[in-house]
């Protein structure tokens, strides 16, 4: 059903005025993942077409929703020293502002001022309340739509949900023409009478609103975005949907759905008011919002210069580093030679790897490391041997191809495991049912309380997903259609020259994937692969690993130029990073040709964890001279179900640096840095470039900002205490507590540590070693990654490969701000 075809009463003309305010307003939210598939999501993705300051005024305006930190914070940071005078100065020059140090600094000495912003009629109706009624209509409001919600949407808890078959707007209708809650609880006789007269249908009831409260067209996107803003976690849901539907070719209208039931509570309650002052105050309140974001603007003049000073100072300190170091003294023009590298390693850009791989080459110095997407370049779905498919791509990008799990024997073990998966089924149904549920916990509690207990003092070690014996391969295209060596080498074609390894190839190549053993964490999935949808990157190394071991595949890659040497094999591995530990998976033919250079650079991994641990442990407040207690310390976090914080995941992330690794491999960047292999050379079309612009980089980006987000403002884009969080809907999200809004972006001990902030905010500074003229040309091929760098969401920074200048790429072209200097090396 699409909202175009349910109202007729229209005329043409004012549906379409209609719609674009309803288009504009369901795009700035943002789509949040299910839990299941969680990954880092820019909450203000949909207002990056405005520069950052104007949209954090009309925010702030629209929602009361801080975009900075409070000033104490800021007075705390310059009083570290991270904020000095220049970096002050610098701050304003860039921003073109006419403010001087002093006034700058002078700030710091005052309170912030409170932000006005534009009220909504529920908000008005909540000042006029008795203030003997303990229940607010916010509070309400939340808890029935919440309610409304998760009975809606739930497809995996509750066996009782009626199917809702003409959309969430009818479903919630029918459902408050029976609800006697406003009456019992808030002595609103009126509501229910009032309810049974609203439109039939979502779109007729946004018209209907929208003239009802008089809103100029001028607003009515602004109050539509608000509206949407105040139940930001659910539209989030829906807006999910819309975006997968997308995808796919398709659309998806549940989002404007509950913009309708939202706007339905507004025009509720402003027919139902006994307050015969509402209309005129709602008219007061309405005429004050085209000034307001401008007030809010002026008000946070010196909250972004200090936010942008603290920011200068470690991108420019780290361009000045990438501008001169000892290690591109001695680097040669071509590819690392193969005699004097036993082994590749290829990680995924997560921040998270950057230790690793420092370790790593410090452990073996026969050992070459690279930076790659960790999905490996293979945009797959995942059918494994039971159980529902899962996309493991970034949430960009749609699926092309399957993978499924092969082997001897692999009909037999998915008949073992359809039984075992029934007989959990069965068990979780008894344990769900009302008549069952005591009777269930009393019967099994203490065996429950025995197998928890045994796990917390008997840690799982990092383990496969695929049983021994059983490989996950490419098997066919996503429409079902066969898929043969040539459209398997396109793939691993794509793999190799997107990760720049094209020749120079190492006897061994191993892609590690990573992801992150942890219990008793709903938003587990968010320590594990973003770029591999919330998964484990173990079926896209392993299959990636596969392809490019395949004879077919490498013989059609040969007749393109792409020669990969016979004594090269390709081995997938998994990376633990919440332990450290390690996993490989070759073949057969691997162990039996490259036993040897196996067993070094398994050792090599394993004195590299060993450094790793010791590395992150400060950070952990874990403290152990022994590196076996370490290890295992590290194991009993991520299996302890009290533990809250197991790692921590990307917090600190800062830059994100495409560049040959010989760029960074002297410098310690203290794991904040994605690191993304790209060499020009081996882009004579800079068709990777632009893959590297236009995706890793945008998911660089929306982790960055979901980390700024929930620190910034953890009440409306943070999902609060985890210790507090209940699963809503199977997979839909956490409540922080017993209802109400669902709660999206990071939980607080992902960002803070119960003293200080472990995440500071800072836009990625995107550093790109590669020509001007083709940045450019991608720049303005793209407008929405155009639109991140020159309204400010990000700062890129280019690295001159032959004078190793840096310069930053403002709006109006490329200004240096870090020069390299040959002559001194």
């Amino acid at each position: 059903m699409t909202i175009a075809t349910v109202s007729p009463s229209l005329e043409p003309a004012l549906r379409m005025q209609l719609r674009a305010h309803i288009d504009a307003a369901c795009a700035r939210i943002a789509p949040a993942w299910p839990l299941d598939r969680l990954i880092a999501v820019n909450p203000y993705w949909g207002w990056t077409s405005a520069p950052i300051r104007e949209a954090a005024a009309t925010i702030g305006a629209t929602a009361a929703a801080p975009m900075l930190m409070p000033r104490a914070w800021y007075r705390s940071q310059r009083d570290a020293g991270l904020i000095p005078d220049d970096a002050i100065l610098r701050a304003i020059e860039r921003l073109g502002l006419s403010r001087s140090v002093a006034d700058i600094v002078a700030a710091l000495d005052d309170e912030a001022p409170a932000l006005p912003h534009h009220p909504l009629v529920s908000e008005l109706r909540d000042a006029q309340r008795d203030a003997a009624r303990e229940v607010l209509w916010r509070d309400y409001l939340l808890q029935q739509l919440g309610q409304t919600c998760e009975a809606y949407f739930d497809g995996a808890q509750a066996s009782w949900t009626a199917a809702a078959t003409d959309g969430l707007y009818a479903f919630w209708r029918d459902l408050l023409l029976h609800d006697h809650t406003p009456r019992l609880l808030l002595g609103a006789d009126d509501i229910r009478r009032a309810a049974a007269e609203l439109p039939e249908t979502a779109e007729a009831l946004i018209a209907e609103a929208l003239d009802t409260l008089a809103l100029p067209r001028a607003a009515r996107t602004t109050y539509l975005t608000a509206v949407l803003l105040s139940v930001v976690g659910w539209a989030s849901v829906a807006s999910h949907r819309r975006w997968e539907a997308r995808l796919r070719g398709n659309d998806d209208e549940t989002i404007v759905e509950l913009l309708a039931v939202r706007l339905g509570w507004e025009l509720l309650l402003y027919r139902t008011a006994t307050a015969s002052d509402l209309p005129a105050r709602w008219t007061q309140e309405r005429r004050q919002w085209q000034e307001l974001a401008d007030r809010v603007g002026a008000a946070q003049e010196p909250e972004w210069v200090l936010q942008r000073a603290f920011e200068l100072r470690y991108q420019e300190k780290l361009a000045s580093a990438l501008a001169w170091h000892p290690t591109l003294r001695h680097a040669d023009s071509g590819p690392a030679a193969p005699a004097t590298v036993s082994a590749q390693a290829v990680f995924c850009i997560d921040v998270r790897s950057e230790v690793f791989r420092r370790h790593l080459e410090d452990c073996d110095s026969g050992v070459q490391t690279l930076g790659f997407a960790g999905f490996f370049g293979v945009p797959l779905e995942y059918q494994p041997l039971v159980g529902t498919a899962r996309t493991q791509l970034p949430g960009l990008l749609a699926p092309s191809v399957i993978a499924e799990d092969v082997g001897t024997g692999v009909e037999a073990l998915r008949e073992t495991l359809v039984g075992e998966s029934q007989t959990r089924q069965q068990w979780r149904g008894t344990a769900a049912g009302v008549p069952s549920a005591f009777a269930f916990v009393e019967a099994t509690g203490l065996a429950a309380a025995f197998r928890m207990l045994r796990a917390s003092f008997e840690p799982e070690r990092t383990r496969s997903e695929a049983p021994p014996g059983i490989v996950p391969m490419l098997t066919r295209r996503s429409d079902g259609s066969p898929l043969d060596a040539r459209a398997k080498a396109d793939i691993a074609e794509n793999i190799l020259r997107g990760m720049s390894l094209t020749q120079g190839f190492a006897p061994l190549v191993a892609l590690v994937g990573h992801g992150s053993l942890v219990v008793n964490n709903p938003q587990a999935a968010g320590l594990a692969c973003g770029a591999c949808g919330g998964h484990s990157g173990e079926v896209n190394a392993r299959v990636a690993a596969s392809l490019l071991n395949d004879a077919e595949v490498r013989a059609q890659l040969a007749a393109r130029g792409l020669v990969i040497p016979s004594r090269t094999r390709f081995v997938g591995a998994l990376h633990d990073t919440t332990s450290d530990d390690f996993l490989f998976f070759p073949d057969a033919e691997t162990e039996a040709t490259h036993g040897d250079v196996l067993a070094q650079f398994r050792a090599s991994c394993a004195r590299a964890s060993r450094r790793t641990r010791a590395e992150r442990a400060v950070k952990l407040g874990v403290e152990s001279s022994d590196p076996f207690a370490l290890a295992a310390a590290l194991r009993q976090r991520g299996a302890d179900w009290s533990e809250v914080r197991p790692e921590w995941a990307l917090a600190g992330n800062a830059a994100f640096i495409a560049a040959p690794r010989r760029r960074t491999k002297a410098l310690d960047l203290k794991g904040r840095a994605f690191l993304h292999e790209y060499d020009e050379r081996r882009d004579v079309e800079h068709r990777t470039l632009e893959l590297i612009l236009t995706a890793p980089m945008v998911v660089a980006h929306w982790i960055n900002f979901q980390y700024w987000a929930s620190t910034v403002d953890p009440n409306r884009f943070g999902s609060g205490d985890k210790t507090r969080h209940n699963v809503a809907g199977g997979n839909l999200g956490v409540y922080e507590g017993a209802g109400g809004d669902l709660r999206i972006g990071l939980a607080q001990q992902s960002v803070h540590d119960g003293t200080r902030f472990v995440h500071e905010p800072m836009r990625l500074g995107v550093y790109i070693e590669a020509g001007a003229e083709a940045i450019d040309t991608i720049l303005a091929k793209h407008a929405h990654v155009r639109a991140l760098v020159e309204h400010e969401w990000l700062y890129l920074y280019r690295i001159d490969a032959e004078s190793s200048n840096v310069s930053l790429r403002t709006a109006s072209g490329w200004v240096t701000v870090a020069s390299g200097n040959a002559a001194r090396w």
